[in-house]
């Protein structure tokens, strides 16, 4: 009886934690390792089934997020997702399932950025500074015979 009332307990603490911001399996057990270790796998597990933690929804909102309010390459992306703890193959496999729309995006994010600062910089100061943040070359070199054009 004690377990059960212990378990709806830290159930409804992670309920709490999820529902106000929408977060990833790791990010639940970061907040709540301290607190319970057993228990806390299995109000996991089922909350899980139930829906309320699913990491490869949570990829699809936070990319969706960021296409909306960010100009990132798809490595970037890549990094914020790791950095949320989403295991890498996970990543990897809503990369490849959306490649195109990833890669327009890219090309998208590319093309703001360089007409933003092409007239502050030289072309190359730009070029490199997108080839930090990992943008790929075949999208700078699209977009930039489109913007020359």
């Amino acid at each position: 009886m004690e377990y059960i009332e212990e378990f709806d307990k830290l159930k409804t603490k992670v309920l709490k934690y999820i529902l106000f911001k929408k977060r990833t399996e790791n990010e639940v057990r970061q907040k709540f390792r301290p607190d319970e270790g057993e228990m806390l796998n299995d109000v996991i597990d089922e909350l899980k089934d139930l829906g309320y933690i699913d990491d490869n929804k949570y990829i699809e909102r936070a990319v969706k997020e960021y296409m909306n309010l960010r100009n990132l390459s798809i490595k970037e992306l890549e990094y914020k997702l790791i950095s949320k703890g989403i295991k890498k193959d996970l990543i990897d496999n809503y990369i490849y399932n959306n490649r195109e729309m990833l890669l327009e995006y890219e090309m998208k994010s590319a093309r703001n950025i360089i007409i933003k600062r092409i007239n502050s910089q030289e072309k190359e100061e730009v070029l490199n500074y997108l080839r930090k943040k990992r943008y790929m070359e075949d999208s700078l070199k699209l977009v930039m015979q489109e913007i020359e054009e």
